[in-house]
């Protein structure tokens, strides 16, 4: 049975049972074997019945090739054949036999051992989707991109990554470690302490497999194992073109962690592209209908959106300005929105600043394994004495404990948001929530207070973050600046600087007169925003109950317990700052109340 892809414009004769020639011309055509099921979708055939072929009216079919066959742009001879309707003395039905023009391997073995085989009745193992009627013939021919770099393109064909990502693991796989272990081991990283395996935290980490002592330094990748932007790329006229356009760091090593992977085995990096999880923890994979469903009562929710439109924005950026213009070293079918999503996802979440090489940020092979922990304040940096990049612990290890760093103070928001987890409620020490406080329109000096504001830089609402411990002195200033009467005026000015920190005399900053009034609009806010967490847990329970799909179940469930377990930690830091301002604002009140007390009783004994 022949099937045409009519949006390409050819045609391919699929066999179930031809596999191994298929597959051998599959390789010569640019095509892979394993996609032709793809490539079929919304496809439609020729014949609109099983076409038995046998081997003498396949090389006739054959046999009709041009006498001088041209060669198309894509170095395929392109063969002639005629579509022509043939009734046998034994045939049940009238069969349509397609002899369209269609583009085959210049090799003529592979389609002598096709020709030798293809006599058997052809029977698809999956159902055509379309059928075509049809007498007109598909003239066609199967272009392939040639992709100019330095590395042959037989051997460095791009993967096409319209669809889901084609390389990467699961992200809990250990499939592919062994191989990068390899690898690395012959690439010049020294003998390890450590090896991957699945782990209780992180479900892949760094497990040691020898005692490491407090103070012991590990892992000592060489430079040369470092992905930067200053990388060496399979195809440097690639890099070239991104360099003399002066792309910054980040969509710089994002393009060149995409062009990478789509060169798969013809890569240096592929044993360590081939590691990396296919779909990384991040709330970039979050639909909006999952962050406005689940994050609808955290301000993580806003900067998750910020961030999204930030790669979106920076990946039309690229394709409007450079993408375009160089179609043949960036093809839209590799070069797309979800493999941007895919390369900042592993940034976001794998990328290092490195402080004794200049703040320059690398993705650090084997180093990026290494889990995360709340209390552990090691971190990865470059030794100059070793010229590797170490970390040095900060506690003893026993083998079979898990080893870990740290990722830097980050609340459970932001671990969410760029790593895609969140720690248990209470363990996180540099926990806070962001809590939204806004000047009211009502206010007569809204105008002037909105201009002060935006003189340094900040918007008529803020978001300042809360921890267990307390909050910064620039809420408090912004506070004083939204409750400030207008006899307060001259004062608006000092307060939004204070408020944005750029004020040098902030610890200073206090106004006895409306400390009050500055400790309830706090106190507003916060109990406002746990409204809010107590509406999203309670309901949380009945969420979700009419889904059927137990794919999207599992997705579901798995994103609520990370909302819930978000929304439970921030919900407890409001509560305790709930506290606080309540017993201030009760000793402050009650302190009024018994200095009045006593000037009434000074203005008795004077009567």
């Amino acid at each position: 049975m022949v099937y045409a892809y009519p949006f390409h414009n050819y045609c391919v004769p699929l066999v179930v049972t031809l596999r191994p020639a298929l597959e051998k011309w599959a390789k010569e055509a640019g095509i892979n074997y394993g996609d032709f099921s793809q490539l079929c979708e919304n496809g439609e055939t020729i014949n609109s019945k099983r076409c038995k072929v046998t081997k003498s009216s396949w090389q006739r079919y054959v046999g009709t090739r041009s006498t001088d066959p041209k060669v198309g742009r894509s170095g395929c001879f392109c063969f002639k054949a005629k579509k022509g309707r043939r009734q046998g003395k034994n045939s049940r039905t009238n069969s349509n036999s397609y002899t369209g023009s269609f583009s085959l391997s210049s090799s003529s073995s592979v389609m002598a051992e096709a020709s030798r085989i293809f006599y058997s009745p052809l029977v698809p193992n999956f159902r055509p989707l379309q059928k075509t009627h049809s007498t007109k013939p598909y003239t066609a021919s199967f272009r392939r991109h040639s992709i100019n770099c330095s590395v042959s393109t037989s051997d460095s064909a791009r993967v096409a990554a319209t669809g889901p990502i084609p390389w990467g693991c699961e992200i809990d796989s250990l499939e592919n470690s062994s191989a990068l272990q390899k690898w690395l081991s012959q690439s010049g990283l020294p003998d390890q302490k450590m090896a991957i395996q699945r782990v209780d935290v992180g479900e892949r980490g760094l497990v040691a497999l020898k005692n490491v002592r407090k103070g012991e330094k590990l892992l000592f990748v060489p430079p040369s194992l470092v992905i930067s932007a200053d990388s060496e790329w399979s195809c440097p006229e690639a890099g070239d073109v991104l360099k003399r356009n002066s792309v910054p760091d980040w969509p710089l090593i994002a393009t060149y962690l995409i062009s990478e992977a789509s060169l798969m085995k013809s890569s240096r990096w592929n044993n360590y592209i081939s590691a990396l999880p296919r779909q990384p923890y991040s709330l970039l994979y979050w639909t909006r209908e999952e962050l406005d469903r689940y994050l609808e009562a955290s301000e993580i929710r806003e900067r998750a959106i910020e961030r999204i439109t930030n790669v979106v924005g920076t990946y039309n950026d690229l394709r409007d300005r450079i993408f375009s213009k160089y179609p043949e070293l960036f093809p839209e079918e590799v070069f797309n929105i979800e493999t941007f999503k895919w390369s900042f996802g592993i940034l976001f979440s794998r990328l290092v600043r490195l402080p004794a090489m200049d703040g320059k940020v690398a993705l650090v092979p084997w180093a990026d394994m290494l889990n995360h922990n709340c209390e552990v304040e090691t971190f990865l940096d470059y030794d100059k004495a070793s010229q590797g990049i170490v970390f040095t612990t900060d506690r003893a290890y026993q083998p079979g404990e898990q080893v870990f760093i740290s990722y830097g103070k980050k609340s459970n928001g932001e671990l969410l948001l760029s790593y895609g987890f969140v720690p248990k409620e209470g363990t996180n020490p540099s926990d806070s929530v962001e809590l939204l406080l806004s000047l009211k329109k009502s206010d007569k000096c809204y105008k002037e207070k909105l201009e002060a504001l935006k003189k340094h830089g900040l918007r008529a609402s803020q978001c300042f973050p809360i921890q267990i411990t307390g909050w910064p002195l620039e809420l408090k200033a912004f506070a004083y600046l939204a409750v400030s009467p207008p006899s307060m005026s001259k004062q608006f000015e000092e307060m939004a600087a204070a408020a944005s920190n750029k004020s040098t005399a902030t610890k200073d900053l206090n106004y006895p007169d409306i400390e009050e009034e500055a400790l309830q609009f706090i106190l507003d806010s916060c109990e406002m925003s746990i409204s809010k967490y107590n509406k999203f847990l309670q309901a949380s329970g009945s969420m979700d109950l009419d889904v059927t799909s137990p794919k999207q179940l599992n997705r579901r469930v798995f994103l609520k317990q990370l909302a819930v377990d978000l929304c439970t930690s921030e919900r407890r830091i409001l509560f305790r700052s709930q506290y606080i301002l309540r017993r201030r604002l009760r000793d402050l009140r009650s302190g009024e109340l018994r200095a009045l007390k006593l000037f009434r009783g000074f203005g008795k004994l004077f009567k």
